[in-house]
């Protein structure tokens, strides 16, 4: 059923075309490295306890039939239990090894970075008045504050006057609506700022620094505060995205800081062929993110790949393009996984905060779940969503109509129109698939967006027991990182081989 493969023989073709795979629970298993108590396995972040598990000789394949499953919803955890009748597969990222430093790690990657001059030069040779950094809103973990005292104090070594006169932090949502005093304390707190003023950007009355038009016609237009600046930097995650292929690069402040016009139109490449996760090479959109990026002129960019429990694992700095590249390689070892076969019933939970903190952010964990569905397949997404459905034009576009199908009729008659985009994405998913919804939410507002809600034992024990004989069910932990690529006819026992001889 699902193949995994680590080492060096690992392709690492999430950037290409090819195929990335782990399955670390049941590799831990197997191996002998989980922790096992009173018929309990803990293994890579999750806790299972086992009811019964079947070895298939063959392909020396782990299989188990019924088991209680604790997953992250929200910001804590909720248990879950899968009908014995069910058999039932972990998709899950591969457990990488952590960081021992941030610090060192930063300080290194500062000193020879990708692709640039090391950071004292840039700030030797520029001699700036003013440096603009971009961060991520909380929708994007980051750790700001393992990362900004290494950075300002090398910042604060070549410059002429104090560093708060200098340094202005903006964090970039894009068209999330701008973050409150209290949000902005918890992204960036007083105390890792050292007094640099912090700004929100609102891309609705921000503004703008026009710097032309891409290849692809993006209009590409900047918060003219950041783009002032005489040093721009960036700071991101490198995430798996439905259509961007990766998250990080120039994507926070292109879109992080960018109009409402620029955007939408880079956002509307997203119907193109190769818009899709996993894909750097050849990706429509991410292409048009890179160019517009280098219209800006970003000087500096630092890059982050988090695990599943938000600890980092690769960290680069230098060209915003070269440490996308290396980040997202290791990013796609991590949450690309490959499976043998699809799925007839998969229980996803988003990650929990702030990866469910709205349905608007959910439905990035929806998408990725049903690439391990089979046609007609039934999902059960778990997205505690405390901020509501997350954007009122979304809401209010979606609940023009009463089917998904109708959604989809009138964005592709309409154009496109970000906001009303996160209907249309939805829309794919609900018209091939049986979607059920576990989360804060009224189930009345759920209705508007053609979800219903449900409570997840009892939908699990309806669905398993409405299938006409034994269904395949996959549990998807971080469902909105991980993604999946199906191959077929490769068994288990020569992944092992590879990995013998990785």
């Amino acid at each position: 059923m699902l193949l995994y493969c680590s080492g060096e023989d690992r392709r690492l073709c999430g950037l290409h075309s090819g195929l990335l795979c782990s399955e670390q629970a049941k590799k831990d298993f197997s191996a002998g490295q989980g922790r096992r108590r009173n018929n309990i396995f803990i293994a890579s972040g999750i806790q299972v306890r086992l009811k019964r598990m079947e070895s298939q000789e063959e392909t020396n394949e782990e299989e188990f039939f019924g088991m209680d499953v604790v997953l992250k919803y929200g910001g804590g955890k909720i248990s879950i239990a899968i009908p014995e009748k069910a058999r039932t597969s972990i998709l899950e990222p591969l457990k990488a090894p952590v960081l021992a430093s941030v610090k060192a790690s930063l300080e290194q990657s500062l000193a020879e970075p990708l692709g640039s001059p090391s950071l004292e030069k840039i700030v030797s040779r520029s001699r700036p008045r003013s440096i603009a950094i971009a961060v991520p809103d909380e929708t994007r973990p980051a750790p700001l504050g393992e990362i900004l005292p290494p950075l300002l104090s090398r910042i604060e070594a070549g410059l002429s006057k104090p560093l708060a006169e200098t340094v202005t932090f903006f964090i970039g949502g894009g068209l999330h609506p701008p973050a409150d005093a209290a949000a902005v304390e918890r992204i960036l707190p007083a105390s890792v700022t050292r007094g640099c003023p912090v700004k929100t950007h609102d891309a609705r009355s921000a503004a703008m620094r026009d710097y032309g038009v891409t290849l692809r016609g993006t209009p590409v237009r900047i918060n003219g505060e950041y783009a002032g600046a005489d040093l721009k930097m960036v700071i991101g995650q490198v995430d798996p995205h439905q259509f961007v292929g990766f998250t990080g690069g120039s994507k926070g402040v292109v879109i992080g800081c960018g109009a409402p016009e620029t955007i939408e139109k880079n956002h509307s490449l997203m119907s193109l062929p190769n818009a899709q996760v996993g894909r750097l090479k050849s990706n429509p959109v991410r292409e048009d993110l890179t160019e517009a990026g280098e219209m800006v002129g970003i000087d500096l960019a630092i890059n982050f790949v988090l695990d599943a429990d938000r600890r980092v694992v690769h960290l680069a700095a230098g060209a915003p393009s070269q440490i996308l590249e290396s980040c997202a390689e290791v990013c796609a070892g991590v949450y690309g996984v490959a499976i043998e076969e699809k799925f007839d019933i998969v229980l996803a939970s988003c990650g929990g905060f702030p990866k469910d903190i709205c349905l608007y952010q959910a439905q990035k964990g929806l998408n990725l779940a049903s690439q391990a569905l089979n046609p007609g397949g039934r999902i059960l997404l778990l997205a505690a969503s405390p901020q509501g459905v997350g954007d009122d034009i979304y809401f209010d576009y979606v609940s023009q109509f009463t089917r998904p199908e109708e959604v989809i009729r009138d964005f592709k008659s309409s154009g496109f129109r970000m906001g009303a985009h996160k209907a249309y994405l939805f829309g794919r998913t609900l018209v091939n698939y049986d979607v059920a919804v576990f989360s804060e939410l009224d189930p009345g507002i759920l209705r508007k967006c053609h979800l219903r809600a449900a409570d997840p034992n009892s939908i699990l024990k309806e669905w398993v027991a409405d299938f006409e004989g034994i269904p395949k069910v996959a549990i998807i932990p971080q469902a909105n990182t991980t993604y999946f690529y199906e191959v077929r006819g490769i068994r288990r026992r020569d992944a092992k081989r590879q990995r013998k001889r990785a």
